[in-house]
């Protein structure tokens, strides 16, 4: 049988149940986009910047759970645009197949266009990256590249396939089968019951769980209640736990966590950490103290003892693992019913944060509390919540509980702004049944805000909540600490309702207090009439997170004495001197 690497392509990707692919077409790929074109699936959704489609795969993983994200992009330009999506789902977990064209391989020249070794490029980004030189290849190779991007640890694929091979027919051979994906592995019974051991043994047993948890909700929240244990969540995993679960903590545990959180974990002495690979951010810049009971689990072994050591290790899909261990602390019978007083403290540390932020004076502007609470009342348990990186994000994780059913996507370890927008895009897609929003502050807006004429083109209702407040505010407040002053940290002005006019996008205005529940209804309406929203949020910053206030603190005491000596002496002068 006889058919171009496109035809072969689009017929693997068919079989894999890939549902949209994101990109841009060009001279090394409209034979792909094409064939698309005359496919009823994947759809090809056109962007407006490869990396706003490597975002919205990024959101579609991340929010679906019937299909994985696809980029079909150029190669080059194409893919170095893409690389800071790519480089997100790499390093926080999420898969993600990219089909690229490839120059020609069928002609001698040197000095083609788009001519460079992106497998190079793609080695340090990706999972794995495979170059197609035969069309009997093809569908085997995107098979392969599916299942590297979904099992173990998931992240980004790279295919890449010339361009004389998707224009050119070539014997195709046989086309294989999909092989369906092996159920997990049950765990080392023996490990399991070591972890039962030091989890029965403490105290004061805390849960900490991340993204790698999110499939295993209810089982955790069966271990909690028999422990009668507190449970923090990663900043990537705050939807694992539901957020009105009276043993849900906070986000983190550790000084920059909020005293919910910090309080709760005080004295614990076993932790049972999930999903989690102990990382800058949920530890707060590393300040977390971990008890030495720690037990483990997480599906990447080479995690283990990277930051923190364990004493019971568990390699194994999350669900599994729990599970187990679930039933054997059952079997051993229930923990002693001590749990209401923590409980009683946990919902009494939340109340305290909630009002010291209730009365905060906002001067005219948004108070953040305020705007939270609204959002909570008003957004259905599964709506999907997604953020990008800043300032905003701290302040959702400490005052937005995500209640069971929803989902919250948001960079974490990459950390690249300009998240928050496509991806919402990309989450609406996968589920257009789920009212989906996205938080936003300007500096991040700015930098992707016209894919919002891509939501436009397909009539999705996606609310985006622009923290407008004129500054990098997370690095700012950053800068403020130490050097008493902010450096290139300033927006030049942005006519939000312009954007709003410019991409099609309908707009409302979100001044003061008084606008914030009206405001939120009215953006919702428009959503459900199939068109995205602009909200205009004048946020004040003026009351710092806890963890920004929190990480300052612990990374400035861990600087040797000398060089704290130095950032005091030199922020005194300054404020001295003006």
């Amino acid at each position: 049988m006889k058919r171009t690497a496109a035809w072969l392509a689009v017929h693997a990707l068919q079989q894999l149940g890939i549902r949209f692919t994101f990109g841009i077409p060009g001279v090394h790929n409209t034979e792909l986009y094409d064939e698309l074109n005359s496919a009823q699936n994947p759809v090809p959704i056109l962007v407006t910047h490869e990396g706003g489609a490597a975002f919205m795969a990024d959101g579609v993983s991340r929010a679906a759970d019937d299909t994985i994200g696809a980029l079909a992009i150029v190669p080059a330009a194409g893919f170095t645009h893409a690389a800071s999506g790519i480089g997100e789902a790499f390093l926080d977990g999420i898969p993600m197949l990219i089909v690229s064209g490839g120059v020609r391989t069928d002609t001698p020249h040197r000095y083609k266009l788009h001519q460079i070794d992106q497998l190079e490029l793609a080695r340090p980004i990706t999972k794995a990256a495979f170059r197609v030189t035969r069309h009997e290849d093809v569908v085997p190779t995107l098979f392969e590249a599916y299942r590297i991007a979904t099992t173990g640890l998931p992240g980004p694929v790279l295919v890449e396939i010339p361009a004389n091979l998707q224009l050119f027919t070539g014997e195709a051979g046989e086309l294989p089968r999909r092989v369906p994906p092996a159920l997990p592995e049950a765990p080392d019974p023996g490990l399991v019951r070591r972890a039962a051991d030091e989890l029965l043994a403490a105290k004061h047993p805390g849960l900490f769980v991340g993204w790698g948890a999110r499939h295993a909700t209810d089982t955790l929240i069966a271990i909690a209640e028999l422990l009668q244990a507190p449970v923090s969540t990663t900043l990537q995993g705050l939807a694992a736990f539901p957020g009105d679960h009276p043993l849900h903590a906070g986000f983190g545990f550790s000084p920059s966590a909020v005293p919910a959180a910090r309080n709760a974990f005080r004295d614990c002495d076993a932790l049972l950490a999930v999903g989690t690979r102990f990382g800058e951010i949920p530890t707060g810049s590393f300040s977390a103290v971990v008890p030495a009971a720690l037990v483990h689990v997480d599906i990447d072994p080479s995690v283990f003892d990277a930051n923190y050591p364990s004493r019971v290790k568990i390699a194994g899909d999350a669900q599994a693992v729990l599970t187990a261990l679930l039933t054997e602390l059952r079997a051993r019978g229930a923990r002693p019913a001590n749990g209401g007083a923590l409980r009683e403290q946990i919902a009494r540390d939340k109340r305290a944060w909630r009002e010291q932020w209730l009365a905060h004076d906002s001067r005219g502007q948004v108070n953040p509390a305020r705007f939270y609470d609204a959002l909570r009342r008003q957004m259905p348990d599964d709506a999907i919540t997604v953020l990008d990186d800043g300032n905003h994000t701290f302040l959702t994780a400490e005052l937005f509980p995500i209640h069971r059913g929803g989902r919250l996507l948001t960079p974490t370890d990459f950390n690249a702004m300009g998240y928050a927008v496509p991806a919402a895009i990309g989450a609406k897609l996968a589920r257009p049944e789920r009212e989906v929003f996205a938080i936003v502050g300007d500096g991040c807006f700015m930098m992707t805000c016209m894919e919002i004429v891509t939501a436009t083109a397909r009539n999705l209702g996606v609310i985006f909540f622009v923290f407008h407040d004129g500054e990098l505010s997370q690095i700012a407040q950053a800068q403020q600490i130490p050097y008493n002053r902010k450096s290139c940290s300033t927006l030049g002005a942005v006519n939000v309702e312009g954007v709003a006019l410019a991409t099609g996008a309908a707009f409302v205005d979100m001044p003061d207090d008084t606008r914030i529940v009206p405001a939120i209804a009215e953006a919702r309406e428009a959503a459900r009439q199939g068109r995205p929203v602009i909200v205009d949020v004048r946020i004040d910053y003026s009351r710092r997170s806890a963890f920004t206030s929190g990480t300052s603190a612990s990374t400035f005491r861990r600087f040797p004495l000398s060089q704290r000596l130095r950032f005091v002496g030199r922020a005194l002068l300054r404020k001295a001197t003006g």
